[in-house]
């Protein structure tokens, strides 16, 4: 005599043989046939439809020196980018990197470097490295510099005026490396 299944047993059997013949469908549909060509109606045009394949985005560069900025060897400052040109004798931008100023800025014009200190503690507390002094604005005076620690910018604490324009780290030493006493800085709106 054969075995009774519980009923239960039955309807297992029948949704597992429910879920295979689905499965099977969905697989013969995945191989059936795929058009690789546009069909195109009589008389129409064959780049009706057509479009030409998209061009790849060219990331921006870098924002072009500031037209003004001056001739020659020197370091442009622009407050509206908050952003430093280094450009060569030829009137070459060779580096250009974002900065952080502080809360009194200098007014646009020509300046030099006047002072030159390789590591003291800022007016913010913070020690800093490659200070580059290039004018006073408000009786406070304006400097490039980065925080010994790599960090970014000068923290504003209860209205404290810092002149302090903060660079990456990586950005101090090249400014460092590149300008001496005298040399020129260009600051532009």
């Amino acid at each position: 005599m054969a075995a009774r299944l519980p009923s239960w047993a039955w309807v297992s059997g029948l949704t597992a043989g429910a879920t295979v013949a689905v499965v099977a469908l969905a697989v013969q549909a995945d191989h059936g046939p795929h058009p690789t060509a546009a069909t195109v109606r009589p008389g129409a045009s064959a780049s009706a439809g057509a479009h030409a394949p998209a061009k790849p985005k060219t990331p921006p560069g870098p924002p072009a020196l500031p037209e003004e900025s001056g001739e020659g060897r020197r370091v442009v400052y622009s407050l509206g980018e908050k952003r430093v040109w280094l450009v060569d004798a030829t009137g070459k931008a060779n580096r250009t990197f974002a900065v952080w100023p502080g809360t009194v800025g200098p007014q646009p014009g020509r300046y030099s470097v006047t002072l030159r200190i390789q590591s003291i503690k800022g007016s913010d507390g913070v020690q800093i490295e490659h200070v580059m002094y290039f004018t006073k604005a408000s009786g406070v005076n304006i400097a490039f510099s980065n925080a010994l620690d790599g960090a970014s910018p000068p923290p504003p604490e209860n209205g404290q005026k810092l002149g302090g324009i903060r660079l990456h780290k990586e950005d101090g030493a090249a400014l460092w490396a590149f300008g001496d006493q005298g040399t020129k800085v260009t600051v532009v709106k």
